[in-house]
């Protein structure tokens, strides 16, 4: 409907060759072929401009029914009169409408030089050359423009739909990671205490009954992470982290050396110490689940600009590739503009290190050294 709109914008031209059919200035064969000819005409033009949107346009036929539209257009109007030059208008609208733009740039302007030279050769007078060729230029770079519009149009829909399927996609990503290492950390202290209470239970019921305790305390943490993580708003800190990395290495029966880990650093931006965070908890859970360590290490030291966090355990080292677990932790600090590199150390084990970069470069003493938790 919207292509009828703009295309029946020019057929008030056509009432020009329609009254020079009625009028009976004729005779009835050059009436009659004159009806045929712009019968002719309408259906090219018709064909061109309502082709179906989603068919691909064969420039080659187009040009060739382009160029038939003008041949038959120039000899209406040698034949019949000047009337019939308001078809070169037709011809401009069609150029402008299916041609390309770098194409329609140069067609636009011939075709209403060819109007201009057969309406002299008809006789015409000058002021309807004007009347005429202004609407035809004007009229196919009207069209090719809105052609052009159309097209962007389009395509910023399309951007607009891309935008929306990726921050979708990413958000689901985000949403993955968050759930992951959540209830990974949550669950794997809830299994460890429940092993832990199942133990003290037949001797030590007031000790299994704080490890119980523990386990109603840190479920009902993890609900609250899990709604946080849902809601978007989930930006877990190093001091946090570090308190939840002791009380799970202790359950699990592993020396805990954290050092000052939980103080942080002053120039380490939220996001970035978000993501340090992340890696810590993320570390913890693997040293936990998968290690068998006795003793289990973590630094944050600082270097060239970057703030690194290393994990390192005396366990079983690398096994496999990595998880999700790992795969996700290292986009998320990729985000954060960091990195992440696990490896085995130079004791056996297992060595995770984070880097973030600093919003500054700080002076030695500002980051203190490692001491034993």
């Amino acid at each position: 409907m919207i292509r009828l709109l703009w295309v029946g914008i020019w057929m008030a031209y056509m009432t020009a060759p329609v009254s020079d059919l009625l009028d009976g200035g004729h005779h009835p064969v050059a009436t009659a072929l004159g009806c045929l000819g712009l019968l002719t005409f309408l259906t090219a033009y018709c064909r061109l401009l309502f082709r179906p949107a989603g068919r691909p346009l064969d420039l080659r036929k187009a040009g060739g029914a382009l160029v038939a539209m003008a041949a038959l257009a120039a000899a209406l109007a040698l034949t019949l009169g000047d009337s019939w030059l308001v078809l070169f208008v037709y011809v401009s609208v069609a150029c402008g409408a299916v041609l390309p733009l770098k194409a329609a740039r140069l067609t636009v302007p011939l075709v209403t030089v060819v109007l201009m030279l057969v309406g002299l050769t008809a006789g015409d007078a000058p002021h309807l050359l004007a009347v005429l060729g202004i609407p035809a230029l004007l009229g196919g770079f009207a069209m090719s423009g809105v052609r052009q519009l159309v097209r962007t149009t389009r395509a910023l829909r399309e951007a607009r739909a891309t935008v929306a399927h990726l921050a979708a996609n990413e958000e689901r990503l985000r949403l993955a990671r968050d759930l992951h290492d959540l209830l990974g950390h949550s669950l794997s202290l809830i299994t460890l205490k429940s092993e832990l209470a199942g133990r003290l239970l037949p001797d030590q019921p007031e000790q299994a009954g704080r490890q119980v305790a523990d386990i109603e305390r840190v479920s009902r943490q993890a609900l609250v992470d899990v709604r946080e993580a849902v809601s978007g708003f989930r930006r877990p800190t190093l001091e946090a982290e570090a308190a939840g990395a002791r009380i799970a290495l202790t359950a699990a029966g592993m020396a805990a050396d954290l050092g000052r880990t939980a103080d942080g650093h002053p120039d380490l931006p939220p996001d970035e110490e978000g993501a340090l965070a992340w890696a810590l908890r993320e570390g913890i859970t693997n040293v936990v689940r998968h290690s068998g360590a006795r003793r289990c290490t973590v630094t944050l030291t600082e270097a060239g600009g970057e703030l690194c966090l290393t994990i390192s355990d005396d366990g079983r080292g690398p096994e496999g590739p990595p998880g999700n677990g790992l795969s996700g932790l290292s986009e998320r600090l990729q985000l954060a503009g960091g990195r992440l590199e696990t490896g085995t150390g130079e004791q056996g084990g297992f060595v995770l290190r984070a880097y973030v970069a600093l919003s500054r470069r700080a002076t030695a003493s500002e980051l203190a050294s490692p001491t034993p938790g």
